[in-house]
């Protein structure tokens, strides 16, 4: 016989406490036990507590995971107030830039294309449309193509697993006559802040109300505040305008963390991409290109190693093009490295990467080569079966006495006579050329990949596991004790040299920057990212003196843990100039440019201090819409810089 859930069972304990927790908070709120208030004289060491939470974004419901991370603040905050600390909890809610702009607009193109309400294609046909339009050129590889659907799944799951804007929308109970309001990005900053603070009261948060409030001009007192830091920025020079390698989605504007669907952390890579040049006469696939300066457009993070080139890899099977970079040259590599150098004014045409012949990597192989500081005078193009096509061009420069991949993969052909006939190799494509000892490495001699690869007993490509290894030692060892033994930086160490042999490359135009993602980025509007070269105005994070100033007062904070203390010199080390502007979404204009907006780090560095006079500011309303006694256009720069 079923029963049930809970059939017979009495609730009156858990009753009994949610009745006493209800009072009690009632109670809270109308005695005003939370809000902070300043005393007559400054407080001594121990006697005030300031509890700060990372005001969450407010394109959605606040979940678990908020709750989780703020019962320690919480926790921390109701200690020191027993100890008889004043303490002040505030809490806000950003609303600046790209999601809740980007969501608005998916919305609106999704009522514009299937109806209010909208009536959608099946899920697979959906599924179909989606793949298809977030494919890069037709020929992406198979396994780029793999890679990609794994990644954009997680995509898909991090925004509950729902495909359409409206669905996510229908997923946080509301009725269909409500979601079509949220067209306006407006909307959403009036819809989900007040209902946050709901949740946030119930959750029992002992917080100072009176100083809430929401970013973007919707607050004309926050909106004020932004805009006096970045005027004072730009007058003390912090602010520059130049251009920057951004991660991006396609309208060149930048992605950061929090824009992302997938790859929160991911940075630009930088390569050095150097042009081998084919040697005529071409082969029949390449005759059209006849006349044109036609280059082979390797990807190294390794400069240093170039004089020890034997050959060059491509991937057998591999979907290649040759497109234009201007009127008179044409690199060969793979589509999506070619759709990264569009956004990079690395195009004839910018943004549109133009393929004037497809190839297959069996085209290319037996090619004459020409390549930057290689003491060979000519090397061929060989075939390598254990090269990925999501990292750099697919077009790799062999350096096998550094290199365990490149050792590994040119002792097989070496050695397998059946293999080289097997892949169409002549022999005089490898026999004469041999190992060129190029870097001494203590303990390893000046052919450290033959040294890895022999202690292991490495034979085989497909040994990945034990190639990754000694890649890493090699790599390694080689840059932090390496010596050169050849060319004009002979004698002197790797670490060194390194950065002169790319400038030199670079300014011999026998090279050129590439970037790149780290890893696949989506954008929350979909867009799978490139890194694109925009015009920014940027903050000069960085700056040797301001830098330094940083770290004197990092000196005398205490951060309660090393590990704390550790991440903060680990930012201050790769901090550089941050692009601080954006042309798309919500937020403060950027004062002197109102073509660009402040983006949602920059207008975020100080909001604490903030916290500090909202509740005078605005009389206890979030949006700073309550008449005050003080106006948004009282509050001049001089204001501010008198109060801070």
């Amino acid at each position: 016989m079923s029963s049930s859930y809970g059939e017979g069972k009495s609730f009156a304990r858990r009753d009994l406490l949610l009745k006493i927790q209800s009072e009690v908070q009632k109670c809270w709120e109308e005695n005003k036990v939370f809000e902070a208030k300043s005393g007559d004289t400054p407080p001594s060491p121990g006697e005030k507590f300031f509890g700060n939470f990372t005001y969450p974004y407010m394109n959605g419901m606040l979940h678990l995971g908020h709750a989780f991370t703020l019962s320690k603040l919480e926790f921390g905050a109701a200690y020191h107030r027993l100890r008889g600390s004043n303490v002040l909890l505030p809490f806000a809610f950003h609303c600046t830039v790209m999601p809740i702009k980007a969501s608005a607009d998916k919305l609106a193109k999704e009522i514009q294309q299937y109806g209010n309400p909208p009536v959608f294609p099946s899920v697979d046909k959906n599924l179909k449309v989606e793949l298809r339009n977030d494919r890069i050129y037709s020929q992406t590889t198979a396994s780029a193509q793999d890679k990609y659907r794994s990644k954009r799944s997680k995509a898909v799951a991090k925004s509950g697993s729902y495909k359409s804007q409206w669905e996510i929308m229908r997923s946080f109970g509301l009725a269909n006559v409500e979601i079509a309001k949220f067209r306006n990005p407006y909307h959403w900053l009036s819809y989900f802040p007040p209902l946050a603070m709901e949740d946030l009261k119930a959750f029992g948060l002992s917080c100072d109300w009176r100083r809430s409030f929401i970013t973007t001009d919707m607050n004309p007192f926050y909106d004020a505040f932004v805009q006096w830091q970045m005027r004072k920025l730009k007058k003390m020079g912090k602010i520059v305008k130049g251009k920057q390698y951004m991660i991006s989605p396609l309208d060149c504007q930048p992605c950061l963390g929090h824009d992302r669907a997938s790859g929160e952390e991911v940075e630009p890579q930088e390569y050095v991409l150097i042009k081998m040049k084919v040697i005529p006469p071409f082969p029949p696939k390449l005759m059209v290109l006849e006349g044109r300066n036609v280059y082979l457009a390797a990807a190294t993070l390794r400069p240093e190693t170039l004089y020890g080139q034997t050959n060059c890899w491509v991937l057998p099977d591999g979907k290649y093009g040759a497109f234009e970079i201007n009127e008179i040259d044409i690199f060969i590599l793979i589509a999506r490295a070619a759709r990264n150098l569009a956004y990079q004014m690395l195009s004839r045409v910018p943004e549109k990467p133009t393929c004037l012949v497809e190839l297959f990597g069996t085209d290319l192989i037996g090619l004459p080569l020409k390549s930057p500081l290689a003491f060979n005078e000519i090397i061929y193009v060989l075939p390598m079966y254990t090269r990925l096509a999501d990292k750099g061009t697919g077009i790799v420069t062999s350096v096998p006495s550094d290199s365990p991949d490149d050792f590994i993969a040119f002792q097989k052909l070496v050695k397998n006579q059946d293999f080289r006939v097997a892949c169409g190799v002549k022999d005089e494509w490898v026999f004469p050329f041999e190992i060129i000892p190029i870097i001494d490495v203590p303990g390893f001699g000046n052919k450290s990949a033959e040294k890895v690869c022999f202690d292991p007993k490495i034979d085989n490509p497909d040994e990945k596991d034990k190639l990754t290894k000694a890649k890493e030692i090699t790599y390694s060892k080689g840059f932090n004790d390496g010596i050169m033994i050849i060319g004009e930086f002979n004698n002197r160490k790797v670490q060194e040299v390194k950065p002169l042999i790319k400038e030199e490359l670079l300014k011999a135009d026998m090279a050129v920057l590439y970037y790149e993602p780290e890893e696949e980025v989506i954008s929350s509007s979909g867009d799978d990212c490139v890194v694109a070269l925009t015009d920014q105005w940027l903050i000069t994070y960085g700056e040797a003196e301001w830098k330094q100033k940083a770290i004197e007062c990092l000196d005398k904070m205490n951060t309660f843990s090393v590990e704390a203390r550790n991440s903060f010199e680990h930012t201050l080390n790769w901090l550089t100039p941050w692009a601080c502007s954006r042309s798309f979404g919500l937020g403060t204009r950027i004062p002197w440019d109102e073509e660009f907006l402040v983006d949602s780090f920059s207008d975020s560095t100080l909001y604490m201090a903030y916290y500090t006079i909202a509740h005078l500011l605005q009389n206890g309303n979030m949006y700073g819409s309550d008449s005050s006694y003080i106006r948004p256009e009282q509050m001049t720069d001089e204001v501010w810089d008198y109060v801070f």
